[in-house]
């Protein structure tokens, strides 16, 4: 059996964001942003609102454009790419609010999560796959997206992100506006993706949540990084434990 510390060190990162500056119409919000993501490991981003998280979720995922800076992923310059061409190099985003289809069944919206070129091969075991790991939306198969609470849907927008056959998962948000039992029962999932070989990088409002689970973390500041490290070493800062924690 490889030596655990060993393999890690193997690993390289599946991405990377060198001086990247982004933002909307005159507003600068990301300024001069150095970021990576590790391979095979959970990358928690936190923050307070307004610090720029979901705005560099956009611009790794290629929703919105980057002013300046260079993001490079799996080895290959993808700055300039919009986010289908990202999509289909394996980069997907599960964006804040889940933003399901909901006169589709859960069934439907699956499909549609196939909807690439790259994740055409194997779509129909795939969606069997994520019935195995969303045991719910197997028993809701048939129910339009717009019925189920928020948790089922939080699962949806996950499995439906599953279905393109990303290599990185960028997830804003995936516990928002849910009840505790069904964000612990998400972030348990969370575990279970990445260890089956899929990269992720979440912002989340749940600190403490997102940190135990986390490989890595950074912590954002008015559109800066302010530090970043090892996540379980982030949980013991002060700072983090007085702004984000209330201890």
């Amino acid at each position: 059996m490889p030596d655990p510390l060993h393999v890690d060190l193997l690993r390289v990162d599946l991405l990377q964001a060198k001086n990247l500056c982004a933002g909307y119409g005159e507003m600068e919000i990301l300024k001069t942003v150095d970021f990576s993501i590790r391979e095979g490991s959970i990358t928690a981003v936190i923050g307070s609102n307004g610090a720029g998280k979901t705005t560099l979720m956009r611009a790794l995922s290629g929703l919105i454009a980057t002013r300046s800076g260079a993001i490079t992923f799996d080895g290959g310059v993808v700055s300039g790419l919009p986010a289908h061409e990202r999509l289909e190099k394996g980069v997907a985003l599960v964006p804040e609010g889940r933003l399901v289809f909901p006169d589709f069944t859960v069934h439907e919206t699956l499909k549609v999560g196939a909807f690439s070129p790259r994740a055409h091969e194997g779509w129909k075991q795939r969606i069997e796959d994520m019935y195995a790991l969303f045991p719910r939306l197997l028993q809701r198969k048939q129910s339009r997206a717009g019925s189920l609470s928020g948790g089922e849907q939080q699962m949806l927008a996950l499995a439906r992100g599953l279905m393109s056959r990303p290599k990185l998962l960028l997830l804003d948000e995936p516990s928002l506006g849910l009840a505790p039992m069904m964000a612990d029962e998400v972030f348990r999932q969370l575990r279970t993706i990445r260890d089956s070989g899929i990269t992720i990088c979440l912002v989340e409002q749940n600190v403490q949540a997102a940190l135990d689970i986390a490989d890595y973390g950074y912590v954002m500041e008015d559109g800066h990084v302010k530090m970043h490290g090892p996540a379980a070493e982030l949980l013991t800062m002060g700072s983090i434990r007085e702004s984000y924690l209330g201890l």
